[in-house]
């Protein structure tokens, strides 16, 4: 493959009640909601994207939210936890954060090099902070709720569980040019670049487990970078060339898109860098209003009926809430 990505873009879950998604996303995560828009294949329902402060590739975790959806099954073909770095020796504070919350947390491992605390959102989707002896350099959203000092830096990784890890494994380093970086009974830790937090996926075997059902608090696809659409486009004619049903080029307002599926039945998306999500809103007022694509322009106010009334904390944009 001539094409490598150099880590995790997004992933995209499915979620219930957008207000309940985004106080706890907002509130509880400490991640600042930098898009609001529809899903342009259901302009219905809202697709809501949180990240950093302009949401840089590598920290966004977006959702569509359809309210009453039914829940979903965690199981084989899916990616089954998504986790997100934050500072070593903060697990303490997020223990204590989500339960004034209300909301479950436990230490899942711990190690010389990395301790895990686990939740679920709302919804039931499985979500891991992660705390690594390794110092992430990306600066974190300081929102009102979570101190900077304790604050998400980005993604860390994402868990795919598979039937046939050695498939899917193949597909991420012969494919989309990653690299093994450890082995151990049932899994295997793969990366792109330099294989620290953003750029991780782990591959679990579970050969007899149930097969998953997307739907409310699961993962939908997990997306990986690539810098520009003309590497894109090459990538895609890379794929489509071994075999791969690849779509064409998608236009995502804030990147385009190419999907295919891996063999063990997650739904891979590569997403380019650019051009981002300040292209039709500054970066103070990001996620403020709700923004269409040109195409969906003309139903806005159809539009606006069909989706839920939300609001957003005043912590999303503070430095408008200060100016007032």
């Amino acid at each position: 493959m001539n094409v490598q990505t150099s880590g995790l873009h997004h992933v995209t879950a499915i979620a219930g009640a957008p207000q309940r998604n985004i106080d706890f996303y907002v509130t509880g995560l400490g991640l600042r909601l930098v898009k609001k828009t529809v899903n342009f294949d259901d302009p219905g329902t809202y697709h809501l994207y949180y990240g950093d402060d302009s949401g840089r590739p590598g920290s966004l975790l977006t959702f569509f939210p359809w309210t009453g959806i039914a829940p979903g099954r965690h199981g084989s073909g899916q990616s089954t936890s998504t986790a997100f770095s934050v500072p070593a020796g903060s697990l303490g504070w997020w223990s204590e954060h989500f339960k004034s919350l209300g909301v479950e947390s436990r230490l899942t491992s711990v190690s010389s090099h990395e301790e895990r605390l686990s939740l679920r959102d709302p919804d039931g989707l499985q979500l891991d902070l992660v705390a690594s002896s390794t110092v992430d350099p990306r600066n974190p959203w300081d929102s009102a709720s979570v101190p900077a000092e304790y604050a998400v830096r980005g993604q860390h990784s994402s868990v795919l569980t598979v039937a046939d890890p050695a498939k899917t494994v193949e597909v991420l380093t012969r494919d989309l040019g990653m690299h093994v970086l450890s082995e151990s009974a049932g899994r295997v830790r793969v990366g792109a670049g330099d294989g620290l937090a953003g750029n991780i996926v782990d591959v679990i075997a579970d050969p007899n487990g149930t097969v998953g059902l997307t739907a409310g608090g699961t993962v939908h696809h997990v997306a990986f970078r690539v810098p520009d659409k003309s590497t894109q486009q090459q990538w895609r004619e890379e794929l489509a060339d071994r075999g791969y049903a690849v779509t064409e080029i998608l236009d995502r307002q804030y990147f385009t898109s190419i999907y295919f599926r891996e063999p063990g039945g997650v739904l891979f998306e590569i997403a380019t860098d650019t051009p981002g999500f300040d292209i039709d809103e500054p970066l103070l007022e990001l996620g403020r209003s709700l923004k269409l694509p040109p195409w969906l322009e003309p139903s806005r106010e159809q539009i606006e009926r069909k989706v839920a009334p939300i609001s957003l904390p005043a912590e999303n944009n503070p430095a408008l809430v200060a100016g007032a």
